[in-house]
């Protein structure tokens, strides 16, 4: 795939959200950067959302019966982000050629901010040190 800038950060992989047969009649589309995951949706106003690379913990892969069909599949993106900690990248083509370009980029970012997936996930108790009364 040709890489090209989209301000300033290179862009790694992009495509659009698939409807019937596969066909990218969608005005959804997907952005990979160096940096950054975003979802561009509209066609007169569009609406932008953006996750920071570094902040991802965990991905899954769906292949319904449909999708597969025409090469399609979506996947399901958890991350530490307020405004969005699911993302669904919904029926892309490759979608495992997508992973694979996405964890690689996942993992510079966090080796980059020095953070891993357990650094982000807060404990179920905090220990104090200070002695609790345990019966």
């Amino acid at each position: 795939m040709a890489k090209f800038s989209d301000s300033g950060n290179e862009v790694l992989w992009t495509d659009k959200k698939r409807t019937l047969f596969g066909l990218p009649l969608s005005f959804t589309r997907y952005i990979l950067t160096e940096k950054k995951f975003i979802t561009r949706k509209g066609f007169l106003s569009i609406t932008e959302d953006e996750i920071e690379l570094y902040r991802v913990v965990d991905k899954s892969l769906r292949l319904p019966f449909g999708q597969r069909l025409f090469g399609c599949g979506t996947v399901i993106i958890n991350c530490r982000d307020t405004d969005t900690p699911v993302k669904e990248v919904m029926s892309v083509k490759k979608p495992r050629e997508f992973m694979d370009i996405f964890e690689k980029q996942v993992d510079i970012q966090r080796d980059k901010y020095r953070t891993r997936g357990r650094d982000m996930i807060a404990p179920d108790r905090m220990d104090c040190g200070c002695d609790h009364d345990e019966d």
